[in-house]
């Protein structure tokens, strides 16, 4: 099984309107509720592409409870979370469907006590033996030590489990830094943890900090990879319009996937960016349009070789 921790879980609440003006009054024309986070995304993507994932990190409150009832109907899926005496957050986006455009309202989280974290780590190590591959995403809740990726990164390193990280500012810092197998920050992450706004040069800089596979979320212009084999980026047809939450989640299934199944970059990439684009033409964050995916399989365009890196 692949395991995907979220300690900052959510439940995801996507209202769409005719047209979003500030100040004013709106009728929603509907109303989607899925569990969220970045893993528990990535989770349900897995699942759909036919692996078996599990997903661990914190759920408290009724809100909690409502995020595990809505896994329980998710096939492939295993709720692995933990209860905690604080709420989970709820994540709000509006959507234009007028422009396409999406407003996104993240809630901070549940505030998580000492004890709460230490009961998660002994957790997490029983997960790991049964584990092919960690994904290790998102931000962390109130409480949890912004160290908190870097231990995980070196309980997984010390089980034999690949890793994968995909979060930001300065636990990404302290993540890479424990040398995970990759990292998929987007633009301005990178440009966060390096100082470069040149994505190449950026790439360069996060792999000598520790990352052992840098691949870089460039947008609509696709995935810049930097791997021990060489240098790839991979770039979708056109620029997809609908709602792009989730779409980086589903970058990294698409990834995750890969590096379970042994397929060469090219092909990992191209399908990490066709199930991004195809995200974006979903209703809802952790799915995916099926038909758009398989279109755009033959469609992604890969440069690159295997050149030293």
């Amino acid at each position: 099984m692949i395991l995907t921790v979220t300690l900052n879980t959510a439940l995801d609440i996507t209202y769409r309107v005719g047209a979003l003006r500030p100040h004013a009054s709106h009728r929603v024309s509907a109303v989607a509720e899925r569990p969220g986070g970045k893993g528990v995304n990535v989770a349900r993507v897995l699942a759909a592409l036919g692996h078996q994932a599990t997903v661990t990190g914190f759920a408290g409150g009724a809100t909690g409870r409502a995020v595990r009832e809505l896994l329980a109907g998710t096939a492939g899926v295993v709720d692995a979370l933990l209860p905690v005496a604080g709420a989970t957050r709820r994540t709000i986006a509006v959507v234009d469907e007028r422009t396409g455009d999406t407003t996104q309202l993240n809630e901070p989280g549940p505030q998580i006590a000492p004890a709460e974290w230490g009961a998660f780590l002994d957790h997490y190590e029983e997960l790991l033996p049964d584990a092919s591959a960690v994904a290790l995403c998102g931000s962390l809740p109130p409480g949890v030590p912004v160290g908190a990726y870097a231990g995980l990164i070196k309980a997984a390193r010390s089980a034999g489990v690949p890793v994968l990280l995909d979060t930001s500012g300065e636990p990404l810092r302290r993540g890479v830094a424990a040398r995970p197998d990759l990292v998929k920050p987007n633009t301005d992450e990178l440009a966060e943890l390096t100082g470069s706004h040149d994505p190449s040069r950026a790439t360069q800089d996060a792999r000598r900090r520790g990352a052992r596979t840098v691949v870089a979320s460039l947008g609509p212009q696709g995935l810049l990879a930097l791997t021990p084999e060489g240098r790839w980026h991979a770039v979708p047809p056109g620029r997809e319009h609908g709602n792009p939450t989730g779409a980086g989640d589903s970058a990294v299934a698409g990834l995750l996937s890969g590096l379970v199944e042994q397929l060469p970059w090219p092909d990992r990439l191209t399908r990490s960016v066709a199930l991004s684009a195809a995200t974006v033409r979903a209703p809802a964050a952790g799915e995916f349009d099926r038909a758009a995916y398989e279109k755009l399989l033959g469609q992604v365009a890969v440069t690159g070789g295997t050149t030293a890196a």
